[in-house]
């Protein structure tokens, strides 16, 4: 059984950016999700451990896979019809690396940063 999660205010939903994009590195695989956060939901996600991925990749956790992990988000996100997200990164990371390949492919996409 799947529990809604409780509704929020008008006047939070209002300051609130409607789409977050979430990004997360382990020591094998990338990931990145954009959320919904008015309903908070899950509204598209990506991942190097998806099978289908898996063949065409050299290695699943390198800055190579996280690129080609966010040009797949964005071709995702203008497929659902969601043109800008906004980035939330966690206080250890720093826009080098793997995140700057993951923003730069979703912008590359044509996909809006907020």
């Amino acid at each position: 059984m799947v529990i809604p999660p409780p509704a929020r205010a008008p006047a939070i939903t209002k300051f609130l950016k409607p789409y977050i994009l979430k990004m997360h590195f382990t020591n094998s695989f990338v990931s990145a999700q954009v959320i919904h956060t008015p309903t908070a939901t899950v509204a598209c996600s990506a991942s190097s451990q998806e099978k289908l991925l898996r063949p065409s990749m050299e290695s699943t956790r390198d800055v190579a896979a996280a690129a080609k992990i966010g040009k797949l988000l964005g071709e995702r996100l203008l497929f659902k019809g969601i043109p800008a997200v906004s980035v939330s990164m966690s206080r250890d990371q720093k826009y080098h690396g793997k995140v700057k390949a993951v923003i730069d492919s979703l912008t590359g996409v044509g996909v809006k940063l907020l």
